[in-house]
């Protein structure tokens, strides 16, 4: 199962949604998407999804995430590590109007450079990127990524 979310911003992540959705809808993805998708006005029709759940129900989707696909939020990536999940981190760009600023960018491109994350910058790269993440199954992540992430945030 892909386990997909885009946080709780309240700006909508549409672009990551309908590529998605677009996927599935293709063939090009065959196996089990599900996705949560907060304020997001695009509503999948090939995928299961909603908006907002509890704590609990979200950590059973990243235990059974086989790859977990989110936006660049710090506490969404940090889920799917510690879950052991291959992470493909999609940033929410400001010029697409899903954030007020580009941190997201920064942060995904910090961990890619350690080589802790999967990272998409254009939309239409993010079938290989899935492909490509689910080859290497279950990983392992210390838990120094969570000092990783608090020290970049902290130099913003």
């Amino acid at each position: 199962m892909i386990f997909v979310t885009v946080g709780t911003h309240t700006q909508s992540f549409n672009r990551l949604l309908e590529e998605i959705d677009r996927l599935v809808a293709s063939k090009k993805l065959k196996e089990k998407v599900i996705a949560q998708i907060g304020h997001s006005t695009y509503e999948p029709e090939n995928i299961e999804w909603f908006r907002f759940t509890t704590f609990d129900k979200l950590n059973k989707l990243y235990k059974n995430a086989r790859v977990f696909v989110t936006h660049g939020g710090a506490g969404s990536i940090l889920n799917g590590l510690s879950n052991g999940n291959p992470v493909v981190a999609v940033p929410r760009y400001k010029k697409y109007n899903e954030h007020v600023n580009d941190h997201q960018l920064d942060l995904v491109r910090a961990l890619e450079k350690k080589q802790k994350i999967t990272a998409v910058y254009d939309i239409k790269n993010l079938l290989n990127a899935i492909l490509s993440a689910r080859k290497f199954g279950k990983v392992r992540t210390e838990n120094k990524i969570c000092n990783e992430i608090e020290k970049f945030l902290k130099g913003l």
